[in-house]
């Protein structure tokens, strides 16, 4: 079979149907399997919390797609960074993650997993000494998202890889942002990649999910283990649309890279913008980086406008296409304001976003259309 990435996004874990030929993986939708005699599983499938074959498809298909041995799907983007954190960290252990990380990864450290006693400084990825100094004995992980979540920094994984390995510490990459089309951490060093697969993987705002990767065998049998004795696995008609979306991903990533492209022409022009950020301007601090580890710079863009928070809102009620709303990477166009919405878990934290800052998922509608609608917002 071919092995390019639009080829493995259709075919990997997807071989038609052995009982009917069905060129789509059936939709699994049973909770337990008959056995071949006491303890002989048919085809290792035994109980769909354990595994189910819908599942099994959509896991070997994100695994090819991020070059791993393992892919494991969850019920969220949460749930596989709970079960990634408690599979591979102790009471005790130190954590480092990202300065402007997703707001609803920094409940899960400062609000569940300090009370589990795991410890976390948040440090400037984006400044590799910076966050070699913040490593300590007890530090087992390096959290990164790249581009970061709402302020689009950018980290340069191989580099970071680096610091985590020499520390003994696992990296781990959030790659929810570029999806495995725009970047493949592993291929630069990362040990484990995390998906929300509700933004672009899926891709069409209609399922929630997440997803590991792994390069290492014994580290996706571990994590295996503790999916399912925790149990937020992804079910089987959740893991079939994800799967779906999947097929497009390419060419949905693509048009949402050109469209981006033209809207931050519109917003470096508008005298109403203070800053725009995005990794593929070349006045962005980490566009080398950006360039040397992404394909293109993707579909999210974020910009600060003048008249402050007030301006911001109203910016954000006065779109028509750009729909006012949460969440990321489906093919509709959002629009959001982070420090009222997504990131108001952050609010007084070292995390907090400024309030001057509108948020960008720029969709793959026609792109007069957007930028129309964007005129008229301002």
């Amino acid at each position: 079979m071919g092995n390019g990435f639009e080829t493995l996004a259709i075919h990997a874990g997807q071989e038609p149907d052995p009982a009917t030929g069905a060129v789509v993986p059936p939709i699994y939708a049973t909770s337990t399997y008959k056995q071949d005699g006491v303890g002989g599983l048919r085809s290792g499938y035994e109980y769909s919390r354990s595994a189910n074959p819908t599942r099994a498809a959509l896991e070997e298909c994100i695994a090819a797609l991020e070059g791993g041995v393992r892919g494991l799907a969850f019920a969220s983007g949460l749930a596989a960074e709970d079960t990634l954190l408690r599979a591979v960290c102790r009471p005790g252990d130190h954590v480092l993650i990202p300065h402007d990380a997703y707001g609803g990864t920094f409940r899960l450290f400062a609000k569940v997993l300090d009370g589990w006693g795991l410890a976390f400084d948040p440090v400037p990825l984006s400044d590799v000494a910076a966050v070699r100094a913040a490593v300590t004995p007890k530090t087992k992980v390096i959290w990164v998202e790249t581009p970061t979540n709402p302020l689009l920094s950018v980290a340069d994984i191989a580099a970071l890889a680096e610091v985590a390995h020499e520390a003994g510490a696992l990296l781990v990459v959030d790659n929810t942002f570029a999806s495995p089309y725009l970047q493949q951490p592993l291929a630069l060093g990362a040990d484990v990649v995390v998906h929300s697969t509700t933004k672009y993987v899926g891709g069409h705002s209609d399922v929630v999910g997440g997803a590991l990767v792994v390069a290492d065998r014994e580290l996706g049998e571990k994590l295996t283990y503790h999916q399912n004795a925790m149990g937020a696995v992804a079910g089987p008609f959740d893991a079939w649309l994800t799967l779906r979306g999947i097929k497009t991903l390419a060419v949905r990533m693509e048009r949402h890279c050109d469209n981006a492209e033209r809207v931050v022409e519109l917003l470096t022009a508008h005298p109403k913008v203070t800053r725009v950020l995005y990794p593929g301007l070349p006045g962005h601090p980490g566009h080398e980086i950006a360039a040397k580890q992404m394909r293109r710079f993707g579909g999210m863009v974020s910009f600060q406008v003048a008249g402050g928070e007030e301006e911001a809102v109203r910016i954000c009620g006065r779109t028509r296409l750009f729909t006012l709303g949460e969440s990321l990477g489906g093919v509709e166009s959002l629009i959001e304001h982070p420090g009222r919405m997504t990131h108001a878990s952050v609010a007084g934290s070292p995390l907090e976003v400024p309030g001057d800052l509108v948020r960008l998922s720029v969709g793959i509608e026609s792109i007069d259309d957007l930028l129309a609608d964007l005129t008229r917002a301002f």
